[in-house]
């Protein structure tokens, strides 16, 4: 994931920490001041994976900073839930793989996953 300020240059990829329906919480190696409009980008996802968002806290960690990102409308909120579900399906397919032994059709996973954990993303 990269943070990209608005009006700047991308930042070195960093690691997403937390999402919700509101946001998300990642890390960056650097500070954001807060109201900061900027850009979620997942490299690994396409061009369609870009969340627009506002900075809405920044905090020093032992290393580095947590930055908190607001969304901007409800279209970018959607979409980053989205992505979440994809994220969160492929860790699962990862973690079934590797405790059977052999690969399984990610089709297949996908279901089994919406199945456990749709209910944990309904509209609210």
């Amino acid at each position: 994931m990269e943070l990209v300020p608005r009006k700047g240059r991308h930042m070195p990829l960093q690691r997403l920490h937390d999402i919700s329906l509101g946001g998300v919480a990642c890390n960056s190696v650097r500070a954001f001041r807060r109201g900061t409009a900027i850009e979620l980008c997942i490299p690994l996802l396409g061009e369609q994976a870009r969340f627009s968002g506002t900075v809405a806290w920044c905090r020093k960690e032992a290393e580095d900073y947590m930055i908190g990102v607001a969304f901007t409308d409800e279209e970018n909120m959607f979409r980053a839930r989205m992505v979440e579900q994809i994220c969160l399906i492929e860790q699962y397919r990862k973690q079934r793989e590797e405790a059977i032994g052999h690969a399984l059709a990610p089709e297949a996973v996908a279901q089994e996953w919406i199945a456990l954990h749709a209910a944990d993303f309904a509209p609210v």
